[in-house]
């Protein structure tokens, strides 16, 4: 337990501990072609000479990821806590005592190495070790969205040289994103309150948005909460929540301002795997559905209808000839926006607990 709150409130220290400031990714490689020079989130020129084959992810995010493109033979090092991907097991565990090992990650001779925002807020003199020895060093922006996640899906993708996956993969997500939409548009939404270990997900929040398209309200948003914070017991009377979501690592709320809401009366209490609430990587959008369930349950079933009209529609055999004329330019977006900051209280948090950052993403 000790351990766990540990890992909540170091996942805390991220935001006020300086997320590098967002800055539009240059991909400039609309193909797969290498070699390709990307400007990461830390304004930093990075070279990929050629199509990596040997890739180390520093948290799971990015190891999801990889896993969901169908990457994962690419991949040679993952952090301590991705080991609940199938197989994971099998790679070199890049995690340390104190943080991210980087003896380890060199001794791999990685062609490519995935950062997410939160490996390189907690340690960004060992990210720069890595890149002083020469490795290709990839850090991602800080994301509010879903949206966001599929942008980095695909641009993953085109990173790795899974363009093809990455996009397919992408598209999905959007997919299953546009048919929560189109199934909520009638449905009222309650209010719902994110809990962890005394903090919550206010707006601007990857784990708001997974809220809101579950069909949910973010009353910590509505209380004029940004980001991930504290949040004391007068605010949650006052808000009086009607469904609380907490991921499946920590403990219920239990406490007289958590017991005397409508949530907690009607038993609307939804647990969420952490690893699809936290991680901003594609299994996400489980998450929302998780959540959509529960909440609204004929919704849902409407949203299944046209997942599997989408999924059809997509395998259906193109019959229709396009005509041979020349296609216009086209100029495509490839800005990406990676994991979610959680936000520090105080400094002496994240160094009691960086080794545990990782954990949430």
């Amino acid at each position: 337990m000790i351990q766990r709150i540990l890992v909540a409130l170091l996942v805390l220290a991220t935001v006020f501990a300086g997320v590098p400031a967002p800055v539009a990714a240059a991909d400039q490689a609309e193909q797969c072609s290498f070699p390709m020079t990307v400007t990461d989130a830390t304004g930093t020129e990075v070279n990929i000479s050629e199509d990596p084959s040997r890739i180390v992810t520093t948290n799971p995010s990015a190891a999801q990821t990889m896993w969901e493109i169908g990457a994962k033979d690419e991949v040679v090092g993952v952090s301590q806590y991705a080991m609940y991907l199938d197989g994971a097991n099998e790679k070199t565990n890049v995690s340390g005592s104190s943080g991210l090992n980087v003896e380890a990650v060199i001794g791999l001779e990685p062609d490519l190495v995935l950062v997410p925002n939160t490996s390189y807020t907690a340690e960004p003199d060992r990210v720069e070790q890595l890149r002083e020895a020469g490795l290709a060093v990839v850090v991602f922006e800080t994301g509010d969205s879903l949206d966001a996640v599929a942008n980095k899906t695909e641009r993953i993708g085109k990173l790795t040289g899974n363009c093809e996956a990455g996009e397919k993969r992408a598209d999905e997500m959007r997919t299953s994103i546009e048919n929560m939409e189109r199934a909520l548009e009638d449905a009222e939404r309650p209010v719902g309150l994110n809990a962890f270990f005394g903090y919550t997900s206010g707006a601007n929040t990857f784990i708001s948005d997974v809220m809101v398209t579950g069909g949910l309200r973010n009353g910590a948003a509505e209380a004029n909460i940004t980001g991930f914070a504290q949040i004391n017991d007068e605010l949650v009377v006052d808000m009086d929540p009607e469904y609380i979501v907490i991921p499946s690592h920590a403990p219920r709320p239990s406490s007289p301002a958590y017991n005397s809401t409508t949530a907690m009366k009607e038993g609307n209490v939804i647990v969420v795997d952490a690893n699809k609430l936290q991680q901003p990587a594609p299994r996400a959008i489980e998450a929302s559905e998780t959540i959509m369930k529960a909440v609204h349950p004929d919704a849902y079933e409407r949203y299944l209808e046209l997942q599997n009209e989408s999924a059809a529609t997509t395998e259906a055999p193109q019959t229709t000839e396009t005509p041979a004329t020349e296609a216009p330019e086209t100029t495509e977006q490839t800005t990406e926006t990676g994991a979610p900051g959680f936000g520090a209280v105080v400094s002496l948090v994240a160094l009691a607990g960086v080794a545990l950052l990782a954990r949430l993403r």
